[in-house]
C-alpha cells in the first residue's frame, strides 16, 4: 500500500525517465529556440535598417560633443564668464582660444567648430576660418595680449554674442536643435521664440499635415470607384483596368512627377486646353503649378494606386448576396450601400488612407519639383540640412519630430477607428 502510494504521488516520468514536466519545458524551448532562428534575419534586417537609423537619428538631434571636443579649454575658462554682463570674457579666456586654435588648426579641425556654430550665429564661420589660418604662427611662450590679437584678426572676437553662443553650446548635449525646429532658440534667459520672419519650420510641419490630409482625401474620393469597378467587373474586364492601375509603378517616380510639370505649367497642355474651348483667356493662364494645387495634383496621381489596392482587396472578400438580401427586405440602392456594402469597406480605406498618408508627409521629389516655395514640405528642409547646409543636427530634430507626430496620429487613428479594422483583404 505504501509503495503504491509513493508511485502515485512521486512525478510523472517521460519514456527516458525524466520528469515530465521538465521534459515538456525542455522541449518548448527547443520549439521556441527554432521559431526564433527562422524569424532572426528578419529581426537582424529590422534592426539594422531601421531601429539603428532612429536610434542614429534621435542622438544626433542633441549630440553636441563638437565644441568641447575642438575648445576644451576655452569651454573651462568661459564656464564663470556672465553673459549678462555686457563685458568681454577676460584674457584668460582669449589665451585658452589661442592654444585651443593653435591645435585645432594643425588638425584642420577649427572649421568644424565654426560651421556649427554658425547655425546658430550666422558669421561666426568666417571668424574661425581667420583664426585658423593665423594660428599657426601664434607663439604662446611669448604670451598675449590675446585678447587684441584676435580683435585684429576679427572684429566679431569683441562681440558678446559670438561669446555667448560658444558658452551657450559648449556642454556635450543640447536642446537647440530641436528649439531652432520650432521655431525658437536659446536666449540669455532661456528658449525663447525666435523673430517672426525667421518662423518657417511650423508653418512648414503644419502646411505638411494639411496637404497630407487634402491628398489622402483626394485618393479616396478617387479610388474608392475604381476599386468597386475592380472589384465586380468581369474578370477579363476587371484584369485590364488593374493593368492600368499598376502602370504608373512601371514608370519613373521622375518621369512621372516631370510629366506633371509640362501638363500644369502656364504653357502646358491644361492650360493650352481650357485657352482653346473658350475657358480662359490668353493673358489670364491658370497659375496651377509651383504652389499647392500642383503638388496636390501631382502627389495624388502618384499615391492613387497605393489607396485602390487595398480598397480593391477588401472589396473582393464581400458577399454580393448581402446586398441583394437588403434589397429583398425593401431597401432602396442607397441604403443598401451605405448601411450594409459601405461599412464592410472602411477597412480598406483605412489601411489605404494610413498607407498614403505616411508616404504623402515623407515625400520630398515631387514637391520640390512642383511644389514651387508655396508647395514644399517640411521633408525638403530636412532633404537641404542634410545635402546642402550640412546641418543633421536640425535635420534629425526635424525628422524626430515628424516621426512624434506620426505616432501621435497613429494612436488617435487606433483610439477612434482601432487599428485592429484595418486589414488589406
Amino acid at each position: 500500500m505504501s509503495d503504491a502510494s509513493a508511485t502515485q504521488n512521486g512525478p510523472v516520468l517521460a519514456a527516458d525517465g525524466t520528469p515530465l514536466k521538465r521534459s515538456l519545458a525542455r522541449a518548448l524551448r527547443r520549439q521556441k529556440m527554432r521559431a526564433l532562428m527562422l524569424i532572426a534575419p528578419l529581426l537582424l534586417f529590422i534592426l539594422v535598417s531601421f531601429i539603428l537609423p532612429i536610434g542614429d537619428m534621435l542622438y544626433r538631434s542633441v549630440d553636441n560633443k563638437i565644441v568641447q571636443n575642438i575648445l576644451p579649454r576655452t569651454v573651462v575658462a568661459l564656464a564663470d564668464w556672465d553673459s549678462t554682463s555686457g563685458e568681454l570674457p577676460s584674457e584668460a579666456v582669449y589665451t585658452a582660444l589661442a592654444a585651443d586654435m593653435k591645435e585645432a588648426a594643425a588638425a584642420k579641425e577649427h572649421t568644424k567648430v565654426g560651421v556649427r556654430l554658425n547655425y546658430e550665429k550666422p558669421g561666426v564661420a568666417s571668424a574661425f576660418r581667420k583664426a585658423g589660418r593665423r594660428a599657426k604662427k601664434f607663439d604662446l611662450e611669448a604670451g598675449g595680449p590675446w585678447k587684441e590679437a584676435f580683435l585684429k584678426i576679427d572684429k566679431k572676437w569683441g562681440d558678446t554674442e559670438v561669446w555667448r553662443t560658444i558658452q551657450t553650446y559648449s556642454p556635450p548635449v543640447t536642446a537647440g536643435y530641436f528649439l531652432n525646429a520650432v521655431d525658437m532658440r536659446v536666449g540669455v534667459d532661456g528658449a525663447e521664440m525666435r523673430p517672426e520672419r525667421e518662423r518657417i519650420y511650423m508653418a512648414l510641419l503644419k502646411r505638411t499635415l494639411w496637404m497630407s490630409l487634402l491628398i489622402t482625401g483626394s485618393c479616396i474620393l478617387l479610388a474608392y470607384p475604381v476599386a468597386w469597378l475592380l472589384a465586380n467587373l468581369p474578370m477579363r474586364s476587371a484584369n485590364m483596368l488593374m493593368i492600368l492601375v499598376l502602370l504608373p509603378f512601371w514608370t519613373s517616380l521622375l518621369v512621372r512627377t516631370s510629366a506633371w510639370k509640362i501638363l500644369l505649367q502656364q504653357q502646358g497642355v491644361i492650360n493650352d486646353l481650357l485657352v482653346w474651348v473658350g475657358l480662359v483667356p490668353d493673358d489670364a493662364r491658370l497659375q496651377i503649378i509651383n504652389n499647392q494645387f500642383g503638388t496636390i495634383v501631382a502627389m495624388t496621381h502618384i499615391l492613387l494606386p497605393f489607396m485602390i489596392l487595398p480598397m480593391y482587396s477588401v472589396m473582393q472578400t464581400i458577399n454580393p448576396s448581402y446586398l441583394r438580401a437588403a434589397k429583398s427586405l425593401g431597401a432602396t440602392n442607397w441604403t443598401a450601400f451605405w448601411r450594409v456594402y459601405f461599412p464592410q469597406t472602411v477597412p480598406g480605406i483605412g489601411a489605404g488612407s494610413i498607407l498614403v498618408f505616411i508616404l504623402a508627409i515623407g515625400y520630398y521629389i515631387t514637391p520640390a519639383l512642383v511644389g514651387g516655395t508655396k508647395g514644399t514640405f517640411i521633408s525638403n528642409q530636412i532633404a537641404f540640412h542634410i545635402s546642402t547646409s550640412l546641418n543633421w543636427g536640425l535635420a534629425a530634430a526635424l525628422g524626430a519630430i515628424l516621426l512624434v507626430v506620426v505616432l501621435v496620429l497613429y494612436w488617435a487613428y487606433d483610439k477612434i477607428v482601432g487599428i485592429d479594422n484595418v486589414k488589406l483583404g
